[in-house]
């Protein structure tokens, strides 16, 4: 162990690594109950979709434990997960096959990125606000669809969305889960998602709102899922945003995530870079294209690994807990389908939260920066689509540059990228 993860040169023990492999592993595991009830909107076998995140988290989390030797955990991201169902699937109408495929196909240009020596230039080349933007817009993206999966918003005619029944109990249920997962992060617990799921299933049995399903059983079947992707249809040019929207999401995301993770365990070295960065950045996009071979949404690292690393994680050995956690996870499926959707709703506006508070790193002094960045941020959810926030932020942030004479600050990417939204909404539509 101590030779494989050199443990000693990170100041750590095995026992420290399991453990925090245990607390990262309590506050990402939500994942493996969100995620299958998300993509079985779209028509997927929830069964598969289960098997295919616990399988696809174990695997990259022990390629990053391995060929990293990082503390950073992998599993299918939340966000696009949302953007895969509700903006792909039923709000585009394409069948969840398709929408796999472009997942594919942006998962091999992430691939791509990561191998040739292009990854910091095409990040490099992105405004700030934009990033910070996106990540906010996707949090209020989940806000919308937590609500409505507890009731909290309903759709009306004449108003769009309204309030719903607030003294049903999946509204009361929803919120109180939200008040206790704020809680118990608030006071640094470990496990705070988790833990407010399995309260408010459990108060929700108690009130007849949710029924128990079993705890372990065998392994659900793979097989409605797995390599069932179509990549011949993704090619279509109408797929054209939906893959750069994948693509865009993914890249920024996981660059944000490892160097917060890492600053936060001191692993950055003398000059602030990460070492090791293309062997994570590798394992990261690879595990893109397994998650979609296998059936599920893009595999990332995930910002819960910081939990890990404040309770002593600093090598790969954390991660490789990880990885056998999700493995004996695979066997509890009958209990994550004891979960209802309110309560699943309350860890998804927890995280709507955590994303949206990215909106405090926009420059609000500069109206070329925020008007764009705000733009971008509402888009994503009134138009149900990352793909049309992203292209509606950077057509807005070219344009505003260009009319304010300050096209100098208006970096040639940027600049390129807002021409084929355009072209792409003159000739293909939003």
């Amino acid at each position: 162990m101590n030779r494989l993860f050199r443990l000693d040169e990170h100041r750590t023990t095995v026992s420290r690594e399991i453990a925090a492999g245990v607390t990262t592993y309590l506050a990402m595991a939500y994942i493996a109950i969100v995620n299958p009830q998300i993509l079985a909107e779209a028509g997927m076998d929830q069964g598969a979709v289960f098997a295919a995140t616990c399988l696809a988290a174990a695997i990259a989390c022990a390629a990053m434990g391995l060929y990293a030797n990082y503390p950073i955990a992998l599993a299918p991201g939340m966000g696009i997960n949302a953007f895969f169902t509700y903006g792909v699937v039923l709000g585009m109408g394409h069948p969840w096959q398709t929408a796999m495929g472009a997942l594919f196909i942006s998962g091999v240009c992430f691939v791509i990125i990561s191998v040739l020596p292009i990854r910091s230039w095409i990040i490099d080349a992105f405004p700030r606000s934009l990033k910070m933007a996106t990540a906010a817009g996707i949090g209020f993206f989940l806000a919308i669809i937590a609500m409505r999966n507890a009731g909290l918003v309903v759709g009306n005619d004449a108003t769009l969305l309204a309030l719903g029944d607030a003294t049903s109990w999946s509204v009361i249920l929803a919120l109180g889960g939200l008040i206790l997962i704020a809680a118990l992060d608030a006071l640094k617990k470990a496990g705070a998602v988790m833990t407010g799921i399995i309260a408010v299933t459990a108060v929700g049995m108690l009130v007849g709102e949710a029924s128990w399903q079993g705890t372990v059983s065998a392994v659900p079947s793979l097989a409605p899922t797995f390599l069932q992707l179509d990549i011949g249809s993704a090619f279509d040019m109408v797929f054209f945003g939906v893959i750069f929207a994948f693509l865009f999401t993914d890249l920024f995301d996981t660059s944000g995530t490892l160097i917060a993770v890492a600053r936060q365990g001191d692993l950055l070295d003398t000059e602030g870079h990460l070492p090791r960065l293309k062997q994570a950045v590798i394992v990261d996009s690879g595990a893109s294209v397994l998650g979609s071979l296998l059936g599920t949404s893009s595999v990332t690292s995930y910002i819960e690994s910081a939990a890990g690393v404040k309770a002593g994680g600093r090598t790969g050995l954390t991660a490789i807990t990880v990885s056998v956690l999700f493995l004996l996870t695979l066997f509890l499926s009958p209990l994550a389908a004891s979960i209802p959707p309110f309560a699943t709703a309350s860890a998804l506006l927890f995280v709507a939260c955590v994303m949206i508070r990215n909106m405090i790193e926009i420059d609000w002094d500069d109206a070329t920066e925020y008007v764009p960045a705000v733009i971008l941020a509402v888009t994503i959810p009134f138009s149900f689509s990352i793909a049309n926030g992203i292209a509606a932020g950077f057509i807005t942030y070219a344009a505003i540059k260009l009319v304010s004479g300050r096209f100098n600050q208006l970096r040639p990417a940027v600049g390129v990228l807002a021409l084929l939204f355009v072209a792409k909404i003159v000739f293909l539509g939003a």
